[in-house]
C-alpha cells in the first residue's frame, strides 16, 4: 500500500466496532500515525484477517491482489465456522492449492515460509479432529487471563490460584441473582445497537454476555 492508503485502512480499522463477546476492541490496537498495529492478539488476528481485511482493501488494492486475498479470508471464514461439512472440506482442500498458487503471482519467494504451507493442511486436520471452533485455545486463554487478575498471593501460586477460582465461581453465581448492582450479567452493552430481532438482518441481534475484559 502507498502511504496515504495506509492511513485511510487505519482509521477505516480504527473506526470498526464489534458487539460484546465477539472480538476485543481491535480500535485500541490501531496506531494510524504510526501507521501499524499494536497489542494485536492471536483472536485479533482472526478476526481482522477474516471480517475487516477484505472489506478495507478493496478500493485500495489492484482486483488481482485483492482477489486471492478475499479467498483467504474466505477460506478461514468457512473453515472456522461452527458447522462443517465433508463436502466443503474437500473443496476448500482444492481452492486453497490455487490461492496460494495467485499469491505466488503476487508476493517475492521470501514471503512463503513453513507456515503459509501450513494452510494446505488445515482441511484435513478438520476432517480428522473436526471444528477448529471446538479445539482451538481463545475461550480458555481468556478464562486463564481473568483468573490471573484476581491472583494476589505470589509466594503460593498453586493455593492463590485455586482460591481466585472459588472466588471467581461464586461471585459468577451471586451476579446472577444481584438486581441493583452492576455486574456483568446487567451492565448495558458496549456496542448496542437495539433489540433487531424482528429485522431481516439478525445476525448480531443475540444478546451477547461479556466473557472477561476484552477492551
Amino acid at each position: 500500500m502507498k502511504p496515504n492508503d495506509k492511513k485511510e485502512f487505519l482509521k477505516f480499522v480504527s473506526f470498526v466496532k464489534f458487539p460484546d463477546g465477539y472480538a476485543s476492541n481491535i480500535a485500541h490496537c490501531v496506531n494510524v500515525d504510526g501507521g501499524k498495529f499494536t497489542e494485536l492478539e492471536s483472536h485479533g488476528c482472526h478476526v481482522f484477517m477474516q471480517r475487516l481485511l477484505p472489506v478495507g482493501i478493496r478500493h485500495l488494492l489492484l482486483e488481482d491482489v485483492v482477489k486471492p486475498i478475499t479467498l483467504l479470508s474466505r477460506f478461514f471464514s468457512q473453515l472456522t465456522a461452527k458447522t462443517l461439512r465433508k463436502t466443503d472440506m474437500f473443496q476448500l482442500r482444492h481452492d486453497i492449492v490455487q490461492v496460494l498458487c495467485k499469491f505466488e503471482m503476487i508476493f517475492p519467494p521470501t514471503f512463503f515460509i513453513s507456515m503459509m504451507h501450513v494452510m494446505v493442511h488445515l482441511p484435513e486436520e478438520a476432517l480428522l479432529a473436526g471444528p477448529v471452533n471446538y479445539r482451538w485455545m481463545y475461550p480458555i486463554k481468556m478464562l486463564l487471563g481473568e483468573l490471573k487478575k484476581s491472583v494476589r498471593n505470589r509466594a503460593k501460586p498453586e493455593g492463590s490460584i485455586i482460591e481466585a477460582w472459588v472466588q471467581y465461581e461464586s461471585l459468577t453465581f451471586c451476579g446472577m441473582y444481584l438486581k441493583d448492582v452492576e455486574t456483568a450479567f446487567n451492565r448495558p452493552q458496549r456496542n448496542n445497537d437495539g433489540d433487531m430481532r424482528n429485522e431481516k438482518l439478525f445476525v448480531f441481534a443475540r444478546s451477547a454476555r461479556l466473557f472477561g475484559d476484552l477492551g
